[in-house]
């Protein structure tokens, strides 16, 4: 849990004297120390880390295109080595990054967006060097591109993951942050304050909070971390130089807006110079959740940076992607985890001398019905034994669940731990009526409960995993569980499916929340 190092309310701004010009006089001492201290070592860190991947990635590529021997690349007249030409490359490669801003700060802790910087930085200077090797006719070994391409985007991304990781786990030991105020009505300041203390991983230490004077009760939240109640004077509204004079006060490094800010356009604009001038970050609000980034684009319209929501859709080509995803991976995964599905079978079979598998009813996309296949981890007359079971539910509002559930069977209690009875699923992947990655397939009675927003979740085929997965599985409570569900579908795309995936693997392994 990320804990804040102090949060008050701001007391009149007509008390401090020129709050800008004694941030500025006061900024070239703070500003070493506190904010560019940890963000410097940190883009040390990921400026070495790429050019050790990239000088990694050149030098094996020569070991595998051309062994020992000397290779030259022919300019005319000149032959040059191509170990010079690998030096060449990564030290374009490396300024390359840069330039397209693939270390920027903002970037610092956000891994997907990194990688996407990343990789579309390496395509384009790829694509740069085959249209001038066409262009002007050069011989470049098309092997050695090939190679140099795909094994350093892997090092690259290899690399920022590493360092990526030390940063977070420094931050969840409450090192690394950058301390944070939050401007705002007291509703808006309080979410906002709430959502940044549940992700440490952003990196920003709720610290101070500058609301006007209101007389709700102040909340819980706020009273856990001791927020004085000393505010604005009533009916005064915040201001550019009182928000200043907070900033110095509590050695603030970033603003935080909230979408209810009670401030006009000429007043966040005057405060945005009046940061940038004091080297502090403005951050704001626009009150949307649950959105992914590629969804959201800024427009220019009539001098106004607006904020353009694209519209959630799998199109056809989108749909078609990810089934060749599902047919390529459902059909890899069965012929590669064949031996372990005959020993399980065998297993099941020998251990009461029922059947091996469970079909058991589920709904599908838009509705569909569908029998979901499973390795049977409980006893033939768990359906029976149930009706004695609901009122000991564990589960998450509609789910049945327990921990100590009597119906498991010996051999179902450990593949349970490992998800090892859902592996036939792959099978129902290969016929269509699920995907490798989506929202949990439903009953039948549970969709009869359901809310209309709910029946959203319905709108893509469900998964054998999901955000709900690799975020808790049973532990989630029936809200949270919703949301991602809802998240998954209003904000698909192939990078997160690959993702999931993968943080599907550690969270079997972590046997969290299984049972």
């Amino acid at each position: 849990m990320l804990k804040a190092s102090q949060v008050a309310h701001t007391t009149a701004d007509h008390h401090i004297e020129d709050p800008v010009d004694q941030l500025r006089r006061v900024d070239a001492e703070r500003t070493p120390a506190s904010e560019t201290g940890w963000r410097s070592a940190y883009l040390t860190r990921l400026r070495w880390a790429d050019a050790t991947a990239l000088m990694v990635t050149l030098l094996g590529t020569h070991l595998v295109r051309f062994q020992l021997e000397h290779a030259g690349l022919h300019l005319g007249p000149l032959s040059v080595p191509y170990w010079i030409v690998g030096i060449a490359l990564a030290a374009f490669w490396w300024m390359h990054l840069g330039l397209r801003g693939a270390r920027d700060v903002r970037l610092i802790g956000h891994g997907l967006e990194e990688t996407r910087q990343v990789v579309s930085s390496s395509l384009i200077l790829f694509g740069a060097i085959a249209i001038i090797s066409f262009g002007f006719e050069i011989p470049t070994a098309r092997s050695y591109v090939l190679i140099a391409l795909p094994l350093g985007i892997g090092l690259l991304m290899l690399g920022r993951f590493l360092v990526r990781h030390r940063l977070v786990k420094a931050r969840y030991r409450g090192e690394a942050l950058s301390r944070t105020m939050v401007v705002g009505r007291l509703g808006g300041a309080t979410d906002l304050i709430k959502s940044l203390r549940q992700h440490p991983t952003s990196g920003l230490d709720a610290a101070a909070v500058y609301v006007p004077e209101t007389r709700q009760p102040m909340p819980a939240e706020l009273q856990r971390i001791k927020l004085p109640t000393n505010a604005l004077p009533a009916g005064e509204r915040p201001s550019v130089p009182g928000i200043m004079a907070a900033c110095q006060e509590h050695d603030i490094e970033t603003v935080v807006l909230s979408s209810n800010v009670p401030l006009s356009t000429t007043e966040i604009r005057h405060l945005s110079w009046a940061l940038a001038d004091a080297h502090i970050r403005l951050v704001m609000d626009t009150g949307l959740t649950d959105i992914a980034g590629p969804r959201i684009h800024m427009q220019q319209v009539a001098g106004l940076p607006l904020i353009h929501v694209a519209t959630p859709r799998l199109s056809r080509s989108r749909a078609l992607t990810k089934r060749f995803m599902d047919v390529v991976g459902s059909a890899a995964a069965l012929l590669a985890l064949s031996p372990v599905l005959l020993a399980l079978t065998l297993i099941v079979k020998a251990h009461d001398r029922g059947p091996a598998f469970f079909a058991q009813e589920r709904i599908g996309q838009d509705g569909s019905r569908f029998r979901m296949l499973k390795f049977r981890s409980m006893r033939t007359d768990a359906e029976e034994v149930l009706q004695r079971l609901k009122e000991r539910n564990e589960g998450a509002g509609l789910l049945f669940k327990m921990k100590d559930d009597p119906r498991v069977t010996g051999p179902g209690t450990w593949m349970r731990r490992y998800s090892l009875d859902e592996l036939p699923q792959f099978f129902n992947v290969l016929k269509g009526d699920m995907s490798l990655v989506g929202p949990r397939p439903p009953l039948p009675t549970e969709v009869e409960q359901y809310e209309d927003y709910v029946h959203r979740r319905l709108r893509v085929k469900p998964g054998i995993t999901g955000l709900w997965q690799v975020s808790g599985r049973s532990n989630l409570d029936w809200e949270q569980s919703v949301r991602l569900d809802l998240y998954y579908v209003e904000n698909w795309s192939p990078v997160q499916d690959m993702l999931i995936l993968g943080r599907t693997l550690k969270a079997v392994l972590a046997k969290e929340g299984a049972y």
